[in-house]
């Protein structure tokens, strides 16, 4: 396989992860350079690995260079769409299987777990759900509909970004696979609605009919297991019974932020990527509020952040070990609260209540009392900064 524009992925320094996804396609993926292609119309159906039919992309509607969206060969190499085959493109779809009908355990169900593996949570109505990184690794893509809304619980190893989207658009309700590329050196999706090409960290359409259009975020949180399930005690988990035989329990990503810190990205990245404000692998809450988006670096933060955006107010929670976080809105009868760190939990200073990082009063004159919680992006700096270049970061 020739370099694109002079650049091969590493995709063999994470190695361990494709042995598993590679038994799904075996001998499915060409390593032949795959002639350049005209402008492709086709309204031709394409079927993926899991069965889905998913319409042709519309290669003449995009909003970024097709030669920056690189298709991952799972051989070390990588391929752009700008001169990929429709045939590539179809026996790579889904290489990386979404989830479509997840099932649910309670939290014994997580029991194989380490205290400190991550999990993405959700809320829908009165019940918490947690999606473990070392199933997403494997899936990346969970449909589902929960408390009446359809959700895309969406997850790129290489940014560690765990992202909640409501798949709702105007009056279409999407369902999302994997195109198997990558853009900025973050995961590429595809809407099986209109075959439109999704970039995850955006959440927005950069290439086909739906091109320019953005997903909505929903209110979620990254947490360590164990402080996601003592915050959630009746927690819901997304169980390993995936139709699947993957080992869930490693976890081939572990040390991957050395390797981005050290601005070896496994796929390329533009100049926005590479903004040092930050070390590529802080881990940032990213909020936005008319489209000004602040980002919280979880580490440098290690407690709480009061602040307003765009003259809203905003307070986001973290754990002291700087890898469980979640942002809400601090008004309470239209009273904005501000808080300080007290103990395990945190005491805001109109009334004194005792919060949890839940956004739960749980004493004081406010015990009982919820806030709420607000769209979010948890992902590694470089991943939202390349998507939200305008982007500034909390300053105490």
């Amino acid at each position: 396989m020739e370099p694109v524009n002079g650049v091969v992925s590493n995709v063999t320094r994470w190695w361990p992860l494709w042995i598993a996804v590679g038994a799904l396609f075996s001998g499915a993926c060409s390593t032949d350079e795959p002639a350049a292609e005209t402008s492709e119309r086709s309204t031709t159906y394409v079927p993926s690995l899991t069965g889905a039919q998913i319409p042709s992309v519309d290669l003449d509607v995009h909003s970024v260079p097709l030669d920056q969206i690189l298709f991952d060969t799972f051989d070390g190499g990588s391929v752009p769409l700008s001169s990929s085959t429709p045939d590539l493109r179809a026996r790579l779809l889904d290489a990386i299987p979404p989830i479509d009908d997840p099932r649910y355990e309670g939290p014994a169900g997580g029991d194989w777990l380490t205290p400190n593996d991550l999990v993405l949570g959700y809320i829908a109505g009165d019940q918490a759900y947690a999606y473990p990184f070392k199933i997403l690794n494997f899936h990346e893509i969970v449909n589902d509909d929960l408390g009446g809304i359809p959700v895309l619980i969406s997850y790129c190893p290489l940014c560690r970004s765990g992202i909640v989207y409501d798949r709702r658009v105007g009056d279409m309700t999407l369902d999302f696979s994997n195109t198997s590329a990558l853009y900025e050196s973050d995961l590429v999706m595809v809407d099986r609605n209109t075959g439109s090409y999704w970039w995850q960290v955006a959440g927005e359409a950069i290439v086909g009919q739906l091109t320019g259009t953005r997903l909505e975020p929903l209110a979620s949180s990254v947490a360590t297991w164990e402080t996601w399930k003592s915050l959630h005690p009746d927690t819901m988990i997304l169980s390993r019974d995936t139709g699947l035989s993957r080992p869930y329990e490693i976890d081939p990503f572990a040390s991957f932020s050395d390797q981005v810190d050290a601005e070896d990205f496994p796929f390329p990245v533009g100049e926005a990527a590479r903004d040092n404000r930050l070390s590529p692998s802080t881990l940032v809450v990213g909020v936005a509020v008319d489209d000004e988006h602040r980002a919280y670096p979880l580490p440098l933060i290690a407690g709480v952040a009061n602040d307003v955006i765009a003259g809203a107010p905003v307070v986001v929670f973290v754990a002291a070990d700087g890898t469980t976080a979640g942002a809400f809105s601090p008004l309470v009868e239209e009273v904005a609260l501000r808080f300080r760190v007290d103990g395990d939990g945190y005491v805001d200073d109109v009334t004194s209540s005792t919060w949890t990082a839940a956004g739960e009063a749980v004493s004081g004159e406010l015990a009982g009392t919820q806030l709420q919680q607000i769209p979010s992006r948890t992902t590694f700096w470089f991943a939202y900064v390349a998507a939200f270049p305008d982007v500034e970061i909390f300053d105490r």
